[in-house]
């Protein structure tokens, strides 16, 4: 069985209404999986936000409970990290390494098969090298700069906007995106699944 944590800021907003949706998705399809979410900078214990309660009530779904924080257990739980930002990816990455290969953003996951990835894998690499000169006194060639900066205008951003302390209306708008990268997600489990096994 696939274990996937939803990582995000304070776990009463996004990653709860992500782990909502997906538990219940994945349900539907009859793919076999555990989620968890859980957040980067929060406490143990704290509600779901009401709109996003609200938000799930009106997709006839319960938020999964109270906020957890990230640890290293859930870390270590996991075959797959989610995260609704690249801060959120960035965060997991830095204080534990190991979970490189298992973290990615939500929408990056979405979009894995996609010719986009290919574009991000190539920004990835130029920018390693270019910090790599940098540590050496040296800078990217003008061509080099150049690629960096039109990859970077074409890769569509990753984060999943914070509904934290705005409307009814930007909570469902928050779902929705949520919703359209899950079902993306949700057709590919069997395939993620039987790699971790």
């Amino acid at each position: 069985m696939l274990r996937i944590l939803i990582v995000c800021t304070g776990n009463t907003c996004r990653s709860p209404m992500a782990h909502a949706m997906l538990a219940d998705l994945a349900a539907r399809a009859g793919k076999k999986v555990q989620v968890r979410s859980a957040g980067v900078s929060t406490m143990n214990g704290l509600p779901a936000s009401p709109h996003a309660v609200t938000a799930l009530r009106k997709r006839n779904l319960e938020a999964p409970g109270a906020s957890t924080a990230l640890t290293a257990n859930e870390v270590d739980w996991s075959d797959l990290i989610l995260t609704l930002s690249t801060s959120h990816k960035r965060a997991i990455v830095q204080a534990y390494p190991e979970a490189i290969g298992k973290t990615h953003t939500l929408k990056e996951y979405a979009l894995k098969d996609d010719s986009v990835m290919d574009d991000v894998a190539e920004a990835e690499s130029l920018y390693t090298e270019w910090q790599m000169r940098q540590a050496l006194g040296q800078q990217l060639s003008e061509e080099e700069q150049a690629r960096l900066f039109e990859l970077q205008r074409r890769i569509p951003n990753f984060d999943i906007a914070d509904p934290f302390g705005g409307s009814l209306a930007l909570y469902e708008q928050c779902a929705d995106e949520i919703e359209d990268a899950l079902l993306s997600i949700v057709e590919r489990l069997d395939a993620v699944d039987s790699k971790s096994e």
